[in-house]
């Protein structure tokens, strides 16, 4: 009986949050619940040019934030690697964002022995970094009042028109080069949800694809349940598709290729942002069915390279065997479809042979 009791407090308490998750396609959805609209409008990306900073603030909850400052900008934007970040966790409370400070990272040389982690002391957690909003201006009061601006930044390949000479694989309009059946998004223009299959690409050629993305607003859900999907190049190699806004950017996060690259930056946008993929891609090379060159990768994520000229060894997991291209089998573009409503739309394939 003590088992049994214990399986139906763990069964309720999964139904629980499965039934709390939340996920919103549209601003209109959002509005429409009215339980995260400040959430919603107060997730984003800040600059504060007075201090050469960059900050974004991701929502967890109704009124919870995570909340990182960068050193230089934001990511792609003066911000990299090399530079020190600030963490805190926020809440909004009478119409104030109280931040509340958890620590620095700062990278270190492998020779310093330090810990790239500053956490703060209790002394330091006292210091609240308040936020508000006044006449439509926001300011941040620590160290003193100081404003900062919100961006909304967009890709500088977003709305790209296929070149000539390319195969467009969805327009916004019905296709023939889906393979199988497909679904028209019904909460944004000229979109279809994930997941689809397009019909196969001819053999071994390099090709640029171009694809555009809307992760959903997920702000009860957290890592791989955040919007996820995925960009099956060849239908071996997945770019992740994930909400990451203001995560690490990880092999498993946005822009990385499962458990062997992780983008130069993360360059995930907030959800409900159109956001681009520009791939450069070079497939394997066969010779008497061995393979004699990995794969070679050049990806742009919202206009900014997070992969350079990177070699692919194998598939990814999830993807078909990368060995059986030496037989000859042509394959296309699969967008995974993973339990959300990830939307796509302006898939082109331009080949560069």
């Amino acid at each position: 009986m003590k088992k049994l009791m214990s399986l139906v407090a763990v069964l309720a308490a999964t139904l629980c949050v499965t039934s709390f998750a939340q996920e919103f396609t549209s601003v209109e959805e959002v509005e429409k619940d009215g339980r995260f609209v400040d959430a919603y409008n107060i997730q984003g990306e800040y600059v504060q040019p007075e201090n050469n900073f960059g900050y974004q603030v991701i929502a967890t909850g109704e009124k919870t934030f995570n909340v990182i400052g960068y050193q230089g900008g934001l990511p792609g934007n003066g911000w990299d690697r090399s530079k020190a970040r600030f963490f805190g966790k926020g809440e909004l409370k009478d119409g104030q964002l109280i931040v509340v400070g958890e620590k620095m990272n700062i990278p270190r040389k492998k020779d310093e022995g330090k810990d790239p982690d500053v956490v703060f002391n209790e002394q330091q957690k006292a210091r609240i970094l308040h936020g508000t909003q006044e006449d439509g201006k926001f300011y941040f009061d620590f160290p003193k009042k100081t404003e900062v601006q919100r961006v909304v930044r967009e890709s500088e390949t977003l709305g790209m028109k296929a070149p000539e000479g390319a195969i467009v694989l969805f327009d916004g309009k019905e296709s023939d080069a889906f393979a199988g059946d497909y679904k028209l998004s019904t909460a944004q223009e000229n979109a279809f949800w994930s997941e689809a299959r397009f019909k196969p690409f001819e053999f071994g050629r390099p090709y640029t694809l171009h694809i555009e993305f809307m992760l959903s607003f997920m702000p009860t859900s957290f890592g791989q349940a955040r919007s996820n999907s995925g960009v099956y190049l060849q239908e071996e190699y997945e770019c992740q598709v994930l909400d990451s806004f203001g995560l690490e950017g990880e092999n498993n996060e946005c822009g990385g290729f499962y458990q062997q690259l992780k983008p130069i930056v993360n360059m995930c946008f907030p959800p409900l942002t159109w956001q681009t993929y520009d791939f450069e891609v070079q497939p394997a090379k066969y010779e008497d069915g061995k393979k004699v060159a990995n794969a070679v990768i050049t990806v742009k994520h919202n206009g900014v390279v997070i992969h350079d000229k990177a070699e692919l060894k194998n598939e990814t997991p999830g993807g078909k065997n990368e060995k059986d291209e030496s037989k000859g089998e042509a394959r296309g573009l699969y967008l995974q479809g993973h339990g959300n409503k990830v939307q796509y739309r302006n898939v082109w394939i331009k080949y560069n042979d």
